[in-house]
C-alpha cells in the first residue's frame, strides 16, 4: 500500500517514518519474507538447540527438552505479540529504545530510552559473540571427529585456535554486511530456507539412520534427575532445563531493527516478528523430538571422554552413522548442515546489531555517534557494521582468561536482551495504557492482558536463570548471571546520573519541523 504525501506517493512505512520525524536514509527494499528471514535466521533453532542440547539433557532430559520448549514458546509468543503491536505503531530501526521513549511519556522518555537502548545493544553484541563462538566451537568438534575423535587421537584445538576461528568468522560476517541490502536480503532468504529444510532433514534422517532408537515413552515421559550437580528437586531441575529453549527463542527484534529497510514496515515488521517466532516453535519442537529419538544413553552423550568430547548432538550424529555404516562421515556432514545454519545466524545478527548502532547513534546516544551513524554509497551503515564485529570479538576474548567470565558476559545475551524486550511493553501497559495509538496490527482489547503476561514472564525467567546451577556453590560453580546483569544495570544508571542526563534527550528527529 502507498500513502499520499502531497503529489508524491510513499510506502506506508516510509510515510510513517516521516511522521515520526525521520528521513529515509536506508534503502527500503526488503519484502515481508526478507524481514521474516532475518529474525528466523537469528532465532535459528539449529543454532540454539544444537549448542545447548547438553543443558537440556543434563537438567531434566527429554521432559525438559520436549515440554520446556513448548512452555517457553507460548510465553515467548506473548512477548512477540506485544512487541509486534508496538512495532506496528513505531516502525523505526531504533526499535525497542525508541518505543520506550514514546511510551514512557515526556518526563521519563530520555531515561527509559537510555536504559532500553543500552540493554538492547549490549545484549545484541553478546548474542553475536555467543553465536559466532558457538560456530567456532562446532568447527573445532568437526575437526576433532574428522581426525578420529577423542578416543582415536583426534586433533583438539586449543582455546587460542578457537578464538582465531571466531575472529575469522566475524571478519567474513563484517565483509558480507558491507554489501548492499539486496545481497543481504538474498543471504537472509537463503538462510531461512536452509534452516527450515535443514531442520527437517536432520529430524528424520538421524533417527532413521541410528541402529538403536529410544521409545516414545522415553522421549515423552523420561525425566533425567541424575545431573551430577547436587540438585535433587525435579521442579528446580526442569526450570534449569528451560535455558536451552529461552536462549534459542531470542533475536526476533531484528524484524523491528530492519523496518526502515522493509516495504510497508508498519504491517510487515509485525508479521516478521510473529511468523519467525511461530514457525521456529513448530520446527524447533520437531527437531527436538526427532533428535531425542536417537538418544539411548544420556550419561554417555554427556561424557567428556566420548568421541565428540562431550558435545551431545555431535556424538548423536556421529554414532548414528558409525553404528550403521562403520564410520561417522555422514554424522560429520550433518554437523556441517548445522554449521552453515549457525554461520548465517551470525551474519543476520551482525546485520541487526549494526542497524541498532546506526539508530542509537543517530539519536546521539553513543560515543562518536556521527561516525557510527554514517552510511556509504550503498546506503549501508558501514561503520556500525565493523564496530559491531569488533566489539563482539573483544567480548569473546574473555574466554581466554576465564570460562566463568565468558559465560557471565554471554548471559547478558538472554537476560539483558529480554529486559530490553520487556521495558517498552511495561511502559505500554502502564504509563501509555490509555495514550497508546495502535498501528495497523494491534491486539485490540487483549493488548493489555498479553502485555502483562509478557512482562511477568520476563521477570520470572530473569529470576530463574539467576539461580545456582550447581551445588555446593564455589567461585567456579556460582552462577554469575545476576552479577553480569547487575553490573550492566549499575554502569547504565551511573553513566546516566553522572553524565548522560545532562545531554541525552531521547530520540531526536532529523526532519525540520
Amino acid at each position: 500500500m502507498l500513502a499520499s504525501n502531497g503529489d508524491v506517493l510513499l510506502d506506508t512505512g516510509h510515510s510513517r517514518l516521516n511522521e515520526l520525524g525521520y528521513k529515509q536514509e536506508l534503502k527500503r527494499d526488503l519484502s515481508v519474507f526478507s524481514n521474516f528471514a532475518f529474525s528466523f535466521s537469528i532465532i535459528s533453532v539449529l543454532t540454539g538447540i544444537t549448542t545447548l542440547y547438553n543443558n537440556g539433557l543434563n537438567f531434566g532430559g527429554p521432559v525438559s527438552l520436549v515440554y520446556g520448549w513448548l512452555i517457553a514458546g507460548v510465553f515467548t509468543m506473548c512477548v512477540g505479540l506485544s512487541m509486534a503491536e508496538i512495532c506496528s505503531s513505531y516502525p523505526t530501526s531504533g526499535g525497542l529504545y525508541y518505543w520506550s521513549a514514546k511510551l514512557a511519556g515526556p518526563t521519563w522518555a530520555p531515561f527509559a530510552s537510555w536504559m532500553t537502548g543500552w540493554f538492547n545493544i549490549v545484549g545484541q553484541w553478546a548474542v553475536t559473540t555467543s553465536i559466532d563462538y558457538s560456530l567456532a566451537q562446532l568447527i573445532q568438534v568437526i575437526v576433532l571427529l574428522s581426525t578420529g575423535g577423542i578416543n582415536n587421537g583426534g586433533y583438539e584445538a586449543s582455546k587460542y585456535v578457537v578464538i582465531i576461528f571466531h575472529g575469522g568468522i566475524l571478519l567474513v560476517h563484517a565483509i558480507m554486511n558491507s554489501l548492499p541490502i539486496s545481497w543481504l536480503s538474498f543471504f537472509g532468504q537463503f538462510a531461512a530456507a536452509w534452516n527450515f529444510f535443514g531442520v527437517f532433514l536432520l529430524t528424520f534422517l538421524v533417527p532413521l539412520v541410528a541402529t538403536e532408537r529410544a521409545s516414545p515413552e522415553f522421549v515423552f515421559t523420561h525425566f533425567n534427575a541424575d545431573n551430577g550437580e547436587g540438585i535433587n528437586s525435579k521442579l528446580y531441575i526442569f526450570v534449569l532445563g528451560l535455558l536451552m529453549s529461552q536462549y534459542t527463542l531470542t533475536g526476533y527484534d531484528a524484524s523491528a531493527h530492519m523496518t526502515e529497510e522493509t516495504i510497508e514496515a508498519d504491517k510487515n515488521g509485525p508479521r516478521g516478528i510473529i511468523s519467525s517466532i511461530g514457525i521456529s516453535i513448530v520446527v524447533g519442537w520437531c527437531y527436538i523430538v526427532g533428535i531425542t529419538f536417537a538418544v539411548t544413553n544420556i550419561p554417555n552423550l554427556l561424557d567428556k571422554n566420548n568421541d565428540a568430547g562431550g558435545y551431545a548432538i555431535a556424538e548423536i550424529f556421529y554414532q548414528a552413522f558409525k553404528s550403521r555404516y562403520g564410520n561417522g562421515v555422514g554424522g560429520i556432514i550433518c554437523l556441517g548442515v548445522v554449521a552453515v545454519a549457525i554461520f548465517f545466524c551470525g551474519m543476520s545478527s551482525v546485520t541487526s546489531n549494526s542497524r541498532m548502532v546506526y539508530a542509537f547513534s543517530r539519536d546521539g546516544a553513543m560515543p562518536l555517534s556521527s561516525t557510527w551513524h554514517r552510511v556509504n554509497q550503498n546506503e549501508v551503515p558501514i561503520n556500525a557494521v565493523w564496530l559491531s564485529a569488533l566489539i563482539s570479538f573483544c567480548m569473546a576474548l574473555t574466554s581466554l582468561g576465564s570460562t566463568v567470565a565468558f559465560n557471565a558476559m554471554v548471559s547478558i545475551a538472554t537476560i539483558g536482551l529480554y529486559i530490553a524486550y520487556a521495558l517498552p511493553i511495561f511502559f505500554r501497559v502502564t504509563l501509555a495504557r490509555r495514550s497508546f495509538v495502535p498501528g495497523p496490527f494491534n491486539l485490540g482489547r487483549y493488548g493489555i492482558f498479553v502485555g502483562w503476561v509478557a512482562v511477568l514472564w520476563v521477570t520470572t525467567i530473569s529470576v530463574l536463570f539467576s539461580l545456582p546451577v550447581e551445588y555446593p556453590i564455589t567461585n567456579e560453580t556460582l552462577n554469575y548471571t545476576p552479577v553480569a546483569v547487575g553490573c550492566m544495570l549499575i554502569v547504565t544508571i551511573s553513566t546516566w546520573i553522572l553524565n548522560a542526563q545532562h545531554w541525552f534527550k531521547g530520540p531526536v528527529t532529523n526532519i525540520p519541523t
